[in-house]
């Protein structure tokens, strides 16, 4: 199996893709402005105490306040409140980390109201980022996770991977941990951990000790509150971080920063792969070239066809998603009924966990399965979709099919699900139903390029539009871009788009910058 990554970044927001076999296995989209991710660390104001749920709402800058548990908290919650009163008690002096006390556990049966109090300054980070109409959810026990490790200060511990089965691998690990992790800190030894060098592993230690260094003289010099006091890295690198393995045989990028940023950290983790990280150039858009567009547009919405006209029909409700699984118009097999029923289960079991991660549907899915009568095909089903979930780097659980021929799945939720619109409004009329003569649409293309060039005085662009459009513009010995470029100079550039619609048009200048030349008369 090939795995290739493709990033997309434009001016507002960043996509990426993750191709397995050259099929669209993960997407994630975000905007660029985009600061409440998970990992994110703040120095808050409690706000309001809940003493029925035995929780709290916490200030994080948000619209809606954050959710703190008591049980949240952490272990070593009153540590981190000493420690941050004789942070803050001297603003020009850093009292070191290696000198502060460690108290006694938080008593699990304890009380909020007894805990905190409004006003209060807590260190929190974020572990789940907001959903619908819920906050951020926050945690007291601070980590910071690298390729290798997670450094968890205010404890002492060291855990491995359960994951890395050899004993005597799991021992190595946890004795060179102890030996160089600094006092005061905890440490999660990853499981791509196994067989690496003591000098890999320092490294990516003291990577993970500046951070928190750096969070503290945050905490020591900021007065503001809430105050964003570490930000978790791009989504590029969060993804990279977690995703990266040595199958990789390409990451494309089409943005010098990002490509720069994702090209210094495979050169930190993976000195000799950073060749795979390149540089895309090319005219047509990224997602375009690497086939992405197309499955993304066939792979969301609320049906999704696969094999032999069998699809899914997928729901998202406030508590839980829903799937049905349907054969469509699928002729049944000469070995009846049964058989047929178990491939197309067998079908729906594939692509569903491939939905699964690139829609990140987390909580509760419910999948309503052809009925089956042979307790074996039943079997076979849930051995099959616990096969197909191993590859989800999310924890799940899944249960064997009900009597009801219901399946029921767990996974874990940590951003909203991934949901792409991919039906399209009519760019032309907005949904009036009315609209110029389409003959006319290159008439007021030329018209757009003659007020860009002549007024506006933007004399090198890209026009982007539909591919059925560009190749109407492009046919002939002179084409009607010829014309255009004769009569407007050779800045004039056409570039097919698949992420438009029909009579859509988007212009860009030379640094790849989003032009608007709608009217006012066109977006009423």
């Amino acid at each position: 199996m090939t795995s290739e990554v493709v990033i997309d970044v434009r001016q507002k927001e960043i996509s990426i893709a993750l191709l397995e076999d050259q099929k669209l296995v993960e997407y994630q989209n975000e905007p660029r402005s985009a600061s409440f991710s998970v990992g994110n660390i703040y120095i808050a104001k409690v706000k309001k105490l809940m003493p029925g749920l035995n929780a709290c709402f916490v200030d994080v800058g948000y619209e809606r306040d954050a959710f703190l548990h008591y049980l949240d908290l952490g272990n070593q919650f009153s540590s981190y409140e000493k420690y941050l009163k004789q942070v803050q008690s001297d603003r020009k002096r850093l009292y070191p980390f290696s000198k502060a006390q460690r108290l006694p556990d938080l008593k699990k049966e304890g009380s909020v109201q007894t805990t905190l109090q409004t006003g209060q300054e807590v260190l929190v980070q974020i572990v789940k980022e907001p959903i619908s109409t819920k906050g951020p959810r926050l945690t007291g026990e601070l980590s910071f996770a690298g390729r290798y490790l997670v450094l968890i200060p205010f404890n002492d511990k060291v855990s491995v991977s359960s994951k890395i089965k050899s004993g005597e691998e799991r021992a190595r690990l946890k004795q060179l941990i102890h030996s160089i992790k600094p006092k005061n800190c905890g440490v999660i030894v990853r499981t791509v951990a196994e067989g690496k060098r003591v000098a890999e592993l320092d490294a990516e230690l003291k990577v993970l000790t500046r951070r928190w260094e750096e969070v503290i003289q945050k905490v020591q010099k900021t007065q503001q509150r809430p105050q964003l006091v570490f930000e978790e890295t791009g989504r590029a690198v969060a993804l990279l971080r977690d995703l990266f393995n040595p199958t990789y045989e390409s990451i494309h990028v089409n943005d010098d920063d990002v490509y720069e940023e994702v090209r210094n950290y495979v050169s930190l983790i993976a000195p000799e792969k950073v060749g795979i990280v390149k540089r895309y150039t090319g005219k047509v858009p990224i997602f375009d070239n690497f086939n992405v567009t197309k499955q993304i547009k066939s792979s969301f919405g609320k049906i999704v066809n696969y094999k032999h006209g069998a699809y899914l029909i997928i729901e998202h409700t406030e508590a839980l998603h829903v799937v049905d699984v349907n054969s469509g118009n699928r002729a049944r097999g000469v070995e009846g009924q049964e058989a047929n029923a178990l491939d197309v289960n067998l079908g729906a079991a594939d692509e569903l966990a491939r939905q699964l991660r690139l829609r990140d549907m987390g909580g509760i899915i419910v999948v309503d399965f052809i009925d089956m009568n042979l307790a074996e095909d039943r079997q076979m089903l849930y051995e099959r979709m616990c096969k197909n979930m191993q590859k989800d780097r999310a924890r799940h659980n899944i249960l064997p099919l009900s009597k009801f021929g219901l399946m029921q799945i767990t996974r874990q939720r940590v951003r909203p699900a991934m949901d792409v619109s991919v039906e399209e409004t009519c760019p032309t009329c907005f949904g009036k139903g009315t609209i110029k003569s389409s003959i006319l649409f290159t008439d007021q293309l030329e018209s757009k390029i003659a007020n860009l060039v002549n007024k506006i005085g933007v004399k090198k662009f890209y026009l982007h539009v539909h591919p059925y459009v560009a190749a109407y513009i492009n046919q002939g010995f002179i084409s009607l871009k010829r014309r255009w470029q004769m009569k407007y100079g050779m800045g004039v550039r056409i570039i097919s788009s698949q992420k438009l619609a029909f009579l859509q048009y988007e212009f860009y200048d030379a640094n790849k910058q989003f032009i608007d030349m709608k009217e006012e008369i066109e977006t009423k």
